[in-house]
């Protein structure tokens, strides 16, 4: 009985062995064909020098969804559309300005100074030029203590990142409610307007925009970020005398417009109704060409469909590759695929998503239940080699979040090396030429090969 006991474990130690040398060599293929023939970095170039920015409602995002669509039929997928949605349109509507003045030495002249601004996402425009008194605060705390202080004011939030967080997201999610919440806090005392420290730690003076949501309570006050570099000097200088800033920004909103998800299809052979779903969002802030936030994601994306096809890999699961419309400011695009799924009583096992850069991948995060977490753990020696040795808890995106609240989907989100992201989040300069191709490219890889072993392993 013993012998007999031994041997089926042995067989069985065998059959796994057999299996992970399997995955491990096909892997291997997946990397090999990405590394070498990869597609990614030249679609990356297409999409931004020939559509660059698009923002939601913006001609960029028609053009964006061309590309795509035309891109996922390029790469092989089966079958492929466009999943109508709604989504907002805000538009810039020109060149915002800020123009410090400040009294030098006693003098009744005013000495000025430009600052390096960008009005918030869905921010209201001051229509014509704003002037007043500068009122630096250091955090909500602070906003409170001087309330009174704050009416016909323009409130200045100097809140920056957080250093002494290793995970720079950990930053990011720290100090962006200065951005988020901070108008209609300001608003709620009288403020005129707000100019918000950039969610960065950079050391240039690019100024990062992203969405603020205001509190239908209280008046919508223009609301701009400001490059670092401008931050700290317009800090210094309030500590030594009043500084007055004149304001000019055009933000507005038009009607809501119609959007799309770009959708590709790999039909399942055994089992097609279950759903893998793999994306990035296609759309992305106005100041420059979205490379890293997040066509890196989408042209992964691709990368991975077009990978499985060159491979002659036959899915067992169907394998949905999405380019999200309006995760910027709306999420509207992530919300309509969740709700389109569950009304057609479609059963989504798994979704990844890639939306925090092309650069140098760590690892996944998953969000799940304890036996996803291991089986998802149990992988690490396959993707190690790739780069992705990091399986953590807590992962997903924007876009693919409303399938874990709709049906409970578990989720998982690339993490590549965070630490230059924000260096660019937002900013002018997040553009082609500071993506890396074989960090995109790796991303792209590791990215396959989780796919390939939910797919085949079921989640």
């Amino acid at each position: 009985m013993k012998k007999r006991l031994l041997s089926f474990l042995a067989v069985g130690i065998s059959l796994s062995a057999f299996s992970q040398s399997e995955d491990s060599l096909f892997i291997r293929r997946i990397a090999d064909q990405i590394l070498v023939n990869g597609k990614a970095y030249e679609d990356l170039r297409t999409l931004t020098k020939t559509v660059g920015a698009r923002l939601s409602g913006s001609a960029g995002m028609y053009k964006a969804e061309a590309w795509g669509l035309k891109t996922m039929q390029g790469a092989g997928a089966d079958k492929f559309w466009l999943q109508e949605c709604l989504v907002p349109h805000w538009v810039r509507g020109g060149k915002d300005e800020a123009m410090a003045s400040y009294p030098v030495n006693g003098s009744k002249a005013a000495k000025k100074k430009s600052l390096d601004v960008l009005a918030l996402g869905n921010s209201m425009g001051s229509n014509k030029p704003l002037k007043g008194d500068v009122i630096e605060v250091k955090d909500f705390a602070d906003l409170e203590a001087k309330k009174n202080q704050v009416k016909d004011k323009i409130v200045f939030y100097n809140y920056p990142f957080n250093n002494t967080y290793v995970h720079t997201f950990m930053a990011y999610r720290d100090a962006g409610m200065y951005r988020g919440q901070g108008p209609s806090r300001a608003a709620k005392y009288g403020a005129a307007a707000v100019i918000v420290r950039s969610l960065s730690s950079s050391t240039d003076n690019n100024p990062h925009t992203g969405a603020t949501s205001y509190n239908d309570s209280f008046a919508k006050i223009p609301a701009v970020a400001i490059g670092l570099q401008d931050a700290d000097w317009l800090s210094n200088a309030l500590k030594a005398q009043p500084v007055s800033v004149m304001l000019h920004t055009h933000g507005k909103f038009l009607p809501d417009t119609l959007g799309h998800n770009v959708i590709g299809e790999l039909k399942g052979t055994e089992f097609p109704n279950e759903y893998i779903t793999i994306g990035g969002h296609l759309d992305s802030w106005d100041p420059a060409e979205g490379a890293h936030d997040d066509g890196a994601g989408c042209v992964q994306t691709i990368e991975v469909l077009r990978t499985l096809k060159a491979l002659g890999y036959r899915p067992k699961r169907t394998i949905r590759f999405v380019l999200f419309a309006n995760e910027e400011n709306g999420t509207r695009g992530g919300n309509k695929y969740a709700e389109e799924a569950k009304a057609k009583g479609e059963k989504h096992i798994f979704a990844l998503e890639s939306d925090e850069g092309g650069f140098t991948p760590r690892g996944f995060g998953i969000s799940g239940n304890d036996q996803q977490f291991a089986k998802a753990s149990s992988w690490k020696a396959l993707l190690a080699p790739y780069g992705a040795s990091e399986i953590n808890r807590g992962g997903g995106g924007s876009d693919i979040g409303p399938l874990a609240r709709t049906q409970a989907t578990p989720l998982a989100g690339l993490a590549p090396d965070p630490q230059r992201y924000f260096d660019i989040h937002h900013a002018r300069n997040d553009v082609f030429e500071n993506v890396n191709k074989r960090e995109l490219l790796l991303g792209a890889v590791n990215m396959a090969a989780l796919v390939y072993l939910v797919d085949k392993y079921g989640y």
